[in-house]
Order: C-alpha cells, then structure tokens, then sequence
C-alpha cells in the first residue's frame, strides 16, 4: 500500500496581510498530480486543515476541490482535525463528502478506524483529533487527562488495543508537539505548557506509521514517526525549509520505503540585511526583486517611509524590520521581552509574575491553579 502524508494546509490563512488561497490551491493541484503520478493509494492530512475556527467561505470550496480531486485521483483520504480546525465545522464537511474521504473529528472515534484493503489484507487509518484537555477529559472520566501528553498517551492506547483485537498494519495520524522537535519561533501556536504537553516518543509506539501534525517543517522523529510540514510558507522563519510530504510504502510485514516528495513553492522567501541605501541600490540585493522579502535595515535611527521606498524595488517585500547595528542588544530579561517569548497563556502569566515579583515565577502550586483557570476558561468559550 502506498501512502501520502501531508498536513497543516492552513486553508485561509494570510502572509503577512496577503491572501494565499490562489497559491494554497496551485501548490494543491501539484500534490494530486503526485498522487496520480505515484499511485497513491491512500493521502493522509494530520490536521489544521483550516487556519481558524470560523475560515471564510471561499476556504471551503479550496478544501471541497481539494478532496474531490484526490479521491478522483484514485485516493482514499483520512483528514483529522488540528488545533486551528472547529472540529464541529470540519466535521460537519464530512457528511456533504463522497465515498471514500474520511473526515475523522470526534475524539470518541479514536479507536475506530478507517480499513483499507490490499493485496496483503487490511491496514487500518486511526484518526486522533486534537486533544484539547479541558474539553475532552469527561469523555473518558476514568482517565488522568490534564495535559496533551496524557491526552495522546490516552488515545494512543485505545489505538493499540482495537489494533491488536483487529491484528493487520495500522497507522496512526495525531496533531501534536513531540518531543525531539524544533518548532519556528511565531508560528505553530504552541499547544504545549512547559514540558508537560510535550508528548514523548513513546507514546507512539505500536503502528506501522505514525503521521503527526502541527509542526510546520518535515521533522523525521524515528522511521516510523514523523511530520510532513505544511505544504507553503507562512513565515520567514520557514523560509530555507522545503515544502513536500512523505510517501509511504507499506509491504506485507509493515513499513517497507519512506521519501520525500518535493511540492512547487510559488514564490521564494528571502530575508535581507544592511543599511536602507545598500538595500535600495547594492546590486546584490537584485535577486530578490521577485521573491517574498523581509527587510532589515542597520541604520543608527528609523528612516522615512521605508516599506514605501522598498517595494518600489522589491514589489514583493513584506515587512520591513528596524534591526540597527552597534547597540547593547537585549539580555532576554525585560517584561516585553518574556511576553514575546511567551507560547501560551500559562506562559504569559508566568512573565507577568516575574515581572512584578522581581524574578520569581509561579510555584508549582500556582502553576497548578493558572492551568486550571486557563482550562475553565476555554471550556466556557467553547460551550458558549
């Protein structure tokens, strides 16, 4: 059997004020030549379909088309829903979808595969929806769910007890941090607290393949564990890491070939440094007058109407960036400094704290009680 994962289309979301549907839908149309092209037999997406809870409606005629063409490319597909997806919304799609494409959202499904078929017997697809704790911790009330770890640890074993009752391959598809990744500073909301939502490797233990969602360049965490990434750029941060997914052969005894399939970027990410004159007129700039541009300029003091004055020669620049050269640079302990670091609300309050008690952070105990307010918080909004 062979098998495509990919992940983290983020359908709707903007770069940098600028709309990506058109480049989204081209880099898509490439994805399923590939399919056709290597006789996929089975297309994976491991989460954040969308890029919000609420996408705009042109979004969901990307995903529709999307879909439609991998299942009339001869794919069955398995999409599970990521942090960024409204479960109910993405779900919801499901019941308008033809025959063969799989939108797996409730968490009450996790131990319930999708069975495909071939010449060697079956393989069975686990979609593991995104675990958020306070909302999912009543369906298993027997269960320590206070965490993403132990959220995911919980799933995989339902996935491994209906495996071995149903005996053949599997393969498991979750959204999720890993241990053992890097994650591009100001992109992947961090779903994580501490390093208590950190799932461990081990928790994937038991499937053929594990094809796991959220980080948004290809991670390899074992042979049998790894992210595709997202399929465009959505930072500059992302800019030198290659866009694509893992094609994935399974033979009669489990994974048998893994490679990487290279997807088109439409256009190239470049970030570029020196003084607002060099970067107006020094010839080695002349590359990037077609590629996305992040531009920082190292002049003592702020210019005049610099974006204006750069997009008249890369009409592609997107952000302009005061980086001057020659100053004390930041020693990482101001206020402002911890709230930009800050990768989720715990967090954010942690620097606070710091902040107004000269250094000292929340106690384990606090700890305990910001997380279970967080958690109050999110279960409200999600029920009103």
């Amino acid at each position: 059997m062979r098998i495509l994962h990919t992940s983290d289309w983020h359908i709707g979301r903007s770069f940098h004020g600028h709309a990506t549907l058109d480049a989204l839908g081209g880099v898509l149309d490439a994805l399923v030549a590939q399919v056709r092209e290597h006789e996929v037999d089975v297309v994976v997406v491991a989460g954040d379909v969308f890029d919000s809870a609420a996408p705009a409606a042109a979004c969901y005629g990307v995903l529709t088309d999307a879909l439609a063409a991998l299942s009339d490319a001869g794919a069955t597909v398995v999409v599970t829903s990521g942090n960024h997806d409204s479960s109910a919304r993405l779900g919801f799609q499901s019941s308008l979808l033809r025959q063969g494409i799989h939108v797996m959202t409730d968490p009450m499904a996790t131990g319930t595969p999708v069975t495909v078929d071939d010449e060697h017997g079956p393989v069975h697809f686990y979609g593991i929806p995104f675990l958020e704790p306070a909302l999912v911790r009543h369906l298993w009330p027997d269960a320590e769910i206070r965490s993403q770890r132990l959220a995911i640890e919980h799933a995989m074993g339902l996935v491994r007890a209906d495996a071995e009752r149903r005996g053949g391959r599997s393969v498991a598809i979750a959204h999720c941090f890993a241990a053992g990744v890097d994650a591009t500073p100001g992109v992947e909301r961090e779903i994580r607290q501490g390093s208590l939502d950190v799932v461990p490797l081990a928790a994937f233990d038991g499937p053929d393949y594990v094809a796991l969602g959220h980080i948004h360049g290809r991670q390899r965490l074992s042979d049998r564990v790894r992210y595709a990434g997202a399929p465009l750029h959505y930072s500059f941060g992302e800019g030198d890491k290659p866009r694509g997914s893992w094609l994935i052969d399974l033979d009669a005894d489990g994974l048998a070939a893994v490679e990487w399939l290279d997807l088109p970027v439409p256009r190239r990410l470049i970030t570029i440094r020196g003084s607002l004159d060099e970067l107006l007129g020094d010839e080695r700039f002349a590359d990037a007058s077609d590629a996305w541009v992040c531009a920082q300029y190292t002049d003592a003091t702020p210019q005049l109407d610099p974006m204006r004055r750069l997009q008249a020669r890369f009409p592609h620049c997107a952000t302009v960036m005061h980086t001057p050269e020659g100053l004390r640079g930041d020693d990482g302990l101001t206020y402002s400094r911890r709230v930009r670091q800050a990768r989720s609300d715990a967090e954010l309050v942690d620097a606070f704290l710091v902040h107004v008690r000269e250094g000292e952070g929340a106690s384990e105990r606090e700890a305990e009680v910001i997380r279970d307010v967080i958690d109050e918080r999110t279960l409200a909004e999600a029920r009103a």
